[in-house]
């Protein structure tokens, strides 16, 4: 899923503090009504000033920011600041502002809202010491990697949004030189990225800037011209000469000076191990997991809850292979591999209508919306996921894209379980759901990764099921993909909390029948520059099988999964004790269950 404002999601920390006086009158509110409406003030303030501080941010939420109160809003990357007593005052100020209000006197839908905003700013806070330990800058979700793409994605509405855009190209220079002071200041901390790292961010610059005339924001800036109606020819000249201006003499340059002020750094990291080596590093990751992941659950906790898992689905594959085998298939007379059902698994379209139907059984009926499946432009695909889902803007959630890159060449059930994970039942039908409901629109600025990813693996794991093969096959297969998540989750939590070494690394994957130590010492490369963002997927998955054992234990022979479903969705994007609270739960899962 692309949630392409996440890339400067500081956390909220940067909002000013006036916030904090905004709130301040409202404790002596008379009437509940008082309250409920002094709340909604606040929080539509909230959201109007995160949008609007910068143009990403707000062109992507909104497609009318004027019925929103939104006009003129200055045309900005936003900056990067390394002063963490600013973020740790302003974050402290944010939570001191919610507080102001009193919950029992608000409504449900504000209680939840509240509740949510709650723990947000309190995981905030968390964080906010550790400012210069946040790493902005890595090869996978950098943001040397990603501003191209959230530029070439910048769809235009109307000849506005092509001034915008324009305008905005011109403010890439200062916006990366911002980002280059940011990463001086995490060397002089004795904080900055490994030589490794470095050297991948500056080859990816220069990979960037060695395109020539086929860079894509060349290239994808005349096809989005090409949308727009009632533009003329000479028009259309215009502003390609325009684009090629402000790309050459902004863009480019802009990136050569980052690209050199990281090379320039390169020899200066002085770590090239997890985040534990940095002196208050084990602190930062414990809240940076809290962050990303949505549970109270400690390092320990969440260590031992993948263990049990990794077993159980170790132990279940053992079981169903044996099974497999004394049914005498063989991989070569199973219907996995018949022409007919790898037909099936091949066209994207068929696939999305057939999960879509697939999902009546388990999953409430959702809103009905317009998806389109396009493919990425071949001058982007060496640049972005095998598939991703774009999160239309939340005053138009009817136009729905997943984009499918065809040279990763994903078929078969690869394909069938990502569709499942982008589109229906995980991240497109997610969204559009909750946004069916109406919800406050400053839930839609606050990112719950352990929700949204979670909710996305878990509902991926749960279409092996749906598809047109056996179940016999369909557990192989989700039992594997479950358990290889959590082999790599423990890794990520071995090597930044626990320290592991590449060696060490190598050993723990040997003892699961991953020798090759190449791949073992890519991965352990994708996880150094990346803390984290495995847990994301696993932990909120998890979290919500926990969730659901808890209420079949509870319910007993009333339980639903599909009133399950519905409340995990009616809820929208919340940390795990919010769900919890919403499904009327208080104990935490002792055992793991099957899907």
């Amino acid at each position: 899923m692309h949630k392409f404002f996440s890339y400067k999601r500081a956390a909220l920390f940067f909002l000013c503090p006036f916030l904090s006086f905004f709130a301040s009158g409202c404790q002596n509110t008379s009437t509940v009504q008082d309250e409920n409406s002094a709340f909604r003030k606040f929080t539509h303030t909230l959201f109007c000033q995160e949008v609007s501080s910068d143009t990403l941010t707000l062109h992507y939420t909104l497609q009318q920011p004027q019925i929103y109160g939104i006009k003129n809003a200055p045309v900005t990357y936003g900056s990067f600041s390394s002063n963490t007593a600013e973020a740790m005052a302003s974050s402290e100020n944010l939570l001191h502002a919610l507080e102001q209000f009193h919950p029992n006197s608000l409504n449900k839908e504000n209680q939840l809202t509240y509740d949510i905003l709650q723990k947000y700013f309190q995981t905030n806070n968390a964080l906010a010491p550790y400012l210069l330990y946040q790493e902005p800058v890595n090869p996978t979700t950098g943001i040397q990697a990603q501003l191209p793409v959230l530029l070439c994605e910048y769809q235009f509405s109307n000849t506005k949004d092509v001034d915008i855009y324009l305008e905005l190209l011109s403010k890439t220079p200062e916006y990366l030189q911002s980002l280059s002071e940011f990463e001086k200041a995490k060397s002089d901390a004795g904080l900055f990225m490994s030589h490794a790292v470095a050297e991948d961010v500056v080859a990816q610059c220069r990979s960037f800037l060695e395109m020539g005339d086929e860079n894509y924001l060349y290239t994808t800036f005349q096809e989005r011209l090409s949308h727009l109606p009632d533009i003329s020819n000479a028009e259309k000249e215009s502003y390609l000469s325009k684009n090629k201006l402000q790309v050459d003499t902004y863009v480019l340059p802009a990136f050569q000076n980052f690209a050199d002020a990281i090379s320039a750094l390169k020899e200066t990291g002085t770590n090239d191990k997890g985040l534990c080596f940095f002196p208050e590093g084990k602190a930062y990751y414990e809240a940076l997991v809290a962050h990303n992941t949505g549970s109270s659950r400690s390092i320990k906790e969440l260590q031992s809850l993948t263990k049990k898992q990794i077993t159980q689905d170790i132990s279940d594959l053992q079981k169903t292979a044996e099974s497999f085998s004394k049914e005498g298939t063989t991989a070569a007379s199973s219907d996995i591999t018949s022409a007919a059902i790898e037909e099936a698994l091949s066209d994207p379209a068929a696939i999305m209508n057939d999960l879509q139907t697939q999902c009546n059984t388990a999953f409430p009926e959702g809103p009905n919306v317009h998806h389109t499946i396009k493919y990425v432009p071949e001058s982007l695909e060496s640049y972005l996921s095998p598939a991703f889902y774009l999160i239309p803007a939340i005053d138009n959630n009817d136009d729905n894209v997943i984009y499918i890159n065809r040279k990763q060449t994903m078929q078969g059930m690869e394909l069938y379980t990502t569709l499942a994970h982008e589109g229906y039942p995980g991240h497109l039908y997610q969204t559009t759901y909750f946004a069916a409901s109406n919800p406050d629109p400053v839930r839609s600025i606050i990112n719950f990764g352990g929700y949204t990813e979670g909710w996305a693996t878990y509902t991926e794991m749960m279409s092996f099921y749906m598809a047109p093969i056996s179940k016999t096959q369909a557990a192989l297969l989700q039992k594997n993909k479950s358990a290889v998540l959590g082999l790599y989750a423990l890794a990520d939590m071995g090597i930044h909390y626990d320290g592991w070494t590449l060696k060490d690394a190598c050993k723990f994957f040997r003892n699961y029948g991953i020798s090759n130590d190449n791949v073992v010492q890519d991965i352990y490369e994708l996880i150094l520059s990346d803390p984290g963002n495995y847990l994301r997927y696993y932990i909120g998955y998890l979290e919500f099988l926990e969730l659901k054992r808890d209420c079949i234990q509870k319910d007993g022979e009333n339980f639903s999964q599909k009133d399950f479903h519905k409340t995990i969705l009616e809820t929208g994007p919340a940390p795990f004790d919010v769900l919890k609270k919403q499904l009327g739960l208080t104990a935490r899962a002792v055992f793991i269950i099957a899907l």
